[in-house]
Parts: structure tokens; C-alpha cells; sequence
């Protein structure tokens, strides 16, 4: 600094600050500070929010969050709508420091521990409400998230759009973007382009989570032309930007080689990236795809699962259990396996909840888990949460921690049918075999047909076998025979080896021995046991055209396995045979 600075630092604190911002300005940010400083001290807004960043980035000086609040709360007292703003973001994130008690000396206060804490968001948005409505666009954005994303009493969906609305109306990225998702919120197809748009600013501001959701929109096609190519493009630069949910997406396509060019070790390289990033589903797919391998890495499992159930995934807790209840890839510990899987359960695994169930029973958890888990479901299942209801279920069909009654069982399976599709199924099965209630094939008849719009395979296939039988209802085979095809289309044995049963037959269809051995054929390559002796007895006997008794028998011989006892019949016959006596094939 020049002697000429440091007298102009006497004479006049706002000369001074013009000073610093020229030398500033020309890259001399050493010899601008004290120049800074000096305005600062005289209660200068402007001086005082430029001392905070430099606290803040450390430039020339040592890094300290704690002065760079300090000086951005006198900034924003003295009227600074920028140092407001800023220090409204400061609250949110949980980076404020709270002022010093006592006299420290600023020199004492520079090397104490600066670590965040927790969001402060009554203060953020005093903050934010004043650089708003001072005209700061930056403040307007984060007054609109907070009245957004903040504790529920603040919340006011409206203001926040319209504080959203005014900020991207100033070119504001980040208003951009939180106006975008609130229109987004607001729901409407017509908004779409809209929307688009919004993104598409934020994105060309360079917002990394805009470019992303602008891929996604690009992907998709939503509000803009769909072009998988710029889509990558937009997902690369995300990544490269350090978002992790991009990279994640873009480790995935690399993988599966959805939109570029299939490249897995690339594709692991990004997901690993996601995942230390902290990316939860990132180090869930990274866990099970080393469990998936062939052979399997256990080991690498077990640190990318135990990861992401620390972040609160609740299958990667399942998944972590199941290592350490088998000890694979761990030691084998049943106490660590039983935490996880009680954490899963308790953060509302359904599949957790029943695997910890048949634990318990079993003998594993603590003390006092066996006794409580009926409670655990019955208080929430009072309250009205179905999938508890459904469990509760469970619990009394299978005796899991309170005494077996099908009665009880009936009556929460009835109270979780009336949202859950799976508990639909078990209710029909119930009323269709008088278990804990009267029969009733009317009824089941139509819990089926809800459990099948629900999704659920195994009810498409029962409501259909009512629908050929005509049980509880009208006999109608076409409708039967629709449900089986969605139901074998969709992976269903059961439904793939009735269709066998029906072309072959020709009860409800037109008789067609090729289709009914391809049912037979794709029933019985996924374990369907009397799927597999019938496409032995065509391939024995060619009724389809194709004989080749080779196959027969080795189909024979997996169902004789499964102790279909026909199969073992037919090996018999096949043993005969081989010695020369003249034996018959029953069709």
C-alpha cells in the first residue's frame, strides 16, 4: 500500500472505501483490505459487506465464518440488502455463527473451532424478508424457499410463488428455478413449456441441480422437444459440476447404456462418485451390484450398504442385516443384523418389518421385541395406517409375536384391503377358504378382481381360475383368458402353465398344441413343477410335432424332483422302456 493510501484512509472513511474498490477492482485485493477495513470500522454498509466476504472466501485474510458473519450482520443492520441476503442463506444452511460473548479480541476469535451448525430459519427469514422486500432478488429467492421448504408454521405455498415469480423476473437463477418447481407444484400440463423455460435460465446460469432437472425434462420431453443426445449432454455437465443425483443418473446410463454408448467401468467410476457425494441410491446400487456380481464381493457390499443405510435407505438396512444374519462379506454377528433390519422396520420397511417379525420368533432381538411387535403395528394401525393394518395381519395369520388367530387376522387384512393390494389378495384367499370367516365366493370373487387392479399377479390368476370355473360369479372363460395372458406376460408360472392347460385342452380357446407346449415350456423353465411334467409328456410323446425323449426325461426328472408323483410314474416308464417292454404315455 502507498503512503497516498494510507493517509486517504485518515482523512475519509468513504474516500478510503472508493480506494479499495479501485485497487480491488485492478486485482490489488492485499493492499485494498485494510483500505476496506477502515470504512468498515466507520459503520460503512458497503464496507462492511465486502470485509464479510472477504472473511467468508478468505481472501487476504485467514478464513473465519465466524467474523464473516459478524461483519454481514452489521452490514445488514446498516440497510445492506446484499449482506442480508446472504446472510439469510448463511441461516438456512446452517452456516451462521452466533456472535461471541465477552470481549475476545478478533485475533482469539480467528482461530476458534468454525464448524457448522443447525438451521436457524426464524432468523433466515427475518433476513430474507428485509433484502426482499428491499428489492434483493437473491433475497426474494430464498424468502420463497423458505415459506417453501422451512418448518410447516412458515410455510405459505402462495407467497412463496409469488415471491418466487418476482425474483426470476430479475434474472435471478436461483428464482428461476424455485418459480419453475413451484409451477411445477401447481401442477397443469399447459404450465410445461413454462416451466421449461424457467429451468432452462437457471440451467444457462449455470445452477447445476437446473441443468439437471433440465436433462430430465429434455429426456422425458416435457415442455421441451425430447433428444436423448442433449439430454446426455446436460446429465455429463450436471455431474462435472459435482451433483451428485446427476451423476448418479449419468453412472446409470453408462451402465445400462440407456442413452450413450454402454461403458460400465465408467458408469461404477460415476456412481462412485454419487455415492461419496452422498448419494444414497447410488451407494445402494453400488452395494448390490458387488452383491449381484459373479462371483459376488460381499465385502464391497457390505461398505457401499452400510453407507447408504446410514443415510437412512431403508433397503440398504435390510440389505446389511441380511450380511451380517449370514455373514457374508461381514462377520457374522445376529445382534448387528437384527439392529439394521429393526432400523429398516422401523423407518417403515414393509418387507423389514415382516423379516424382523420371523426373527423375532425365531429367537433373535432384544428382550422385549417379541412382545412388542403386535403393539408396534396396532398403535399405528389405529391411527389409520393401512400397511400396519397389513401387518398386524400377518402377525396373527402367522403367529409372529402374539397368539394365532385367523379371526383377528381376517379383520385387519379387511381394514388393510381398503388400500393396500396385497392385503386384497390375502382377504380373498381368506374368504374364499373360510379361515377365521364364513366362505364367501361372491365376496372374494371381488377382492380378487381390486387385488388385480392393484397389480398384484397372483390375484389376476385366482380371478381368473373363478372367472373359467364360473365360482362366485358368472362363468366367462374370454375374460379368464385375458387375465391369464396379462398375468404370464407379466412373469406369472402359474398363469404361463394354464394357458398351456387351456390351448392344449381347448376350454376356452381354440385347441393349439405349439402354443400350449411354449406355455408349458416358459412355466417350466421358472420352476413350475406340473408345467415341467407336461412339457415332458409332449416332448415324449410329440404332440406338438417336436419328439425328442431326451428332454422328456430331463423334464420328468425335475418335477419328479419337486414331488410331482406322476413324474416319477413317468421315469418309471421310461425305465421300463429302456429294457425292451412296450409301455404306453398317458396324454
Amino acid at each position: 500500500m502507498t503512503i497516498l493510501d494510507r493517509l486517504t484512509g485518515f482523512v475519509s472513511p468513504a474516500v478510503a472505501l472508493r480506494r479499495a474498490i479501485q485497487l480491488s477492482d485492478s486485482g490489488r485485493l492485499a493492499e485494498a483490505f485494510p483500505l476496506m477495513a477502515t470504512a468498515a470500522r466507520a459503520g460503512i454498509a458497503d464496507a462492511e459487506y465486502r470485509v464479510a466476504r472477504c472473511y467468508l472466501e478468505g481472501s487476504c485474510v485467514p478464513p473465519s465464518r465466524m467474523e464473516g458473519t459478524h461483519w454481514l450482520r452489521r452490514a445488514a443492520d446498516h440497510g445492506n440488502r446484499d449482506a442480508q441476503a446472504l446472510l439469510a442463506a448463511l441461516y438456512v444452511s446452517g452456516l451462521a455463527t452466533a456472535e461471541t460473548e465477552g470481549n475476545g479480541s478478533v485475533s482469539e476469535r480467528l482461530f476458534e473451532q468454525d464448524s457448522p451448525g443447525k438451521p436457524d430459519f426464524a432468523a433466515a427469514l427475518r433476513f430474507a424478508a428485509k433484502a426482499a422486500d428491499a428489492g434483493s432478488a437473491t433475497g426474494q429467492a430464498i424468502l420463497g424457499y423458505i415459506l417453501t421448504s422451512g418448518p410447516e408454521a412458515m410455510r405459505d405455498a402462495d407467497a412463496a410463488h409469488g415471491w418466487y415469480e418476482r425474483s426470476a423476473a430479475a434474472g435471478c437463477a436461483e428464482g428461476c428455478l424455485g418459480f419453475a418447481l413451484s409451477l411445477a407444484r401447481r401442477g397443469g400440463k399447459s404450465e410445461r413449456p413454462r416451466i421449461a423455460e424457467e429451468v432452462r435460465r437457471a440451467a444457462d446460469a449455470g445452477l447445476p441441480t437446473a441443468i439437471y432437472l433440465l436433462a430430465v425434462l429434455t429426456e422425458h420431453g416435457l415442455g421441451v422437444t425430447a433428444n436423448l443426445a442433449a439430454a446426455e449432454r446436460l446429465y455429463r455437465s450436471a455431474a462435472e459440476k459435482g451433483l451428485p443425483s446427476a451423476q448418479f443418473r449419468l453412472g446409470l446410463m453408462l451402465i445400462d447404456g440407456s442413452l450413450v454408448d454402454q461403458d460400465p467401468t465408467a458408469g461404477e467410476a460415476w456412481m462412485r462418485r454419487a455415492a461419496l457425494g452422498g448419494n444414497m441410491e447410488a451407494a445402494y446400487f453400488l452395494g448390490d451390484r458387488h452383491a449381484k456380481n459373479r462371483p459376488p464381493d460381499f465385502a464391497e457390499a457390505a461398505s457401499w450398504y452400510r453407507r447408504a443405510a446410514e443415510a437412512g435407505h431403508q433397503a440398504a438396512a435390510r440389505a446389511i442385516a441380511s450380511l451380517y444374519l449370514t455373514g457374508n462379506g461381514v462377520a457374522k454377528d445376529d445382534k448387528e443384523g437384527a439392529r439394521w433390519l429393526r432400523v429398516a422396520a422401523e423407518g417403515g420397511s414393509q418387507e423389514a418389518q415382516v423379516d424382523f417379525a420371523n426373527l423375532v420368533l425365531g429367537g433373535a432381538g432384544g428382550a422385549d421385541d417379541s412382545t412388542g411387535i403386535a403393539g408396534w403395528f396396532e398403535v399405528a394401525a389405529t391411527s389409520g395406517d393401512l400397511i400396519a393394518a397389513f401387518n398386524l395381519g400377518l402377525c396373527f395369520a402367522k403367529g409372529v409375536g402374539v397368539r394365532q388367530d385367523e379371526g383377528r387376522a381376517a379383520q385387519w387384512l379387511r381394514r388393510a384391503a381398503e388400500g393396500v393390494a396385497e392385503a386384497q389378495y390375502m382377504y380373498a384367499r381368506i374368504l374364499q377358504e373360510g379361515r377365521g370367516v364364513a366362505t364367501d365366493a361372491q365376496q372374494a370373487r371381488a377382492w380378487f378382481a381390486e387385488a388385480a387392479d392393484g397389480g398384484v399377479l397372483d390375484a389376476q390368476v385366482a380371478l381368473a381360475e373363478m372367472l373359467l370355473n364360473g365360482h362366485g360369479g358368472a362363468h366367462s372363460p374370454t375374460a379368464a383368458v385375458k387375465l391369464f395372458e396379462r398375468a404370464a406376460e407379466d412373469g406369472h408360472a402359474g398363469a404361463m402353465f394354464a394357458l398351456g392347460a387351456l390351448y392344449g385342452s381347448g376350454h376356452g380357446l381354440s385347441v393349439d398344441q405349439t402354443a400350449a407346449q411354449k406355455w408349458f415350456a416358459a412355466a417350466a423353465e421358472r420352476g413350475h413343477g406340473h408345467a415341467q411334467l407336461m412339457l415332458g409328456r409332449y416332448l415324449h410323446k410329440g404332440l406338438a410335432g417336436e419328439h425328442n425323449p431326451i428332454a422328456a426325461r430331463l423334464w420328468f426328472e425335475r418335477a419328479a424332483a419337486q414331488g410331482i408323483a406322476e413324474a416319477a410314474d413317468e421315469l418309471s416308464e421310461f425305465a421300463l422302456g429302456e429294457t425292451g417292454t412296450v409301455v404306453g404315455v398317458r396324454p
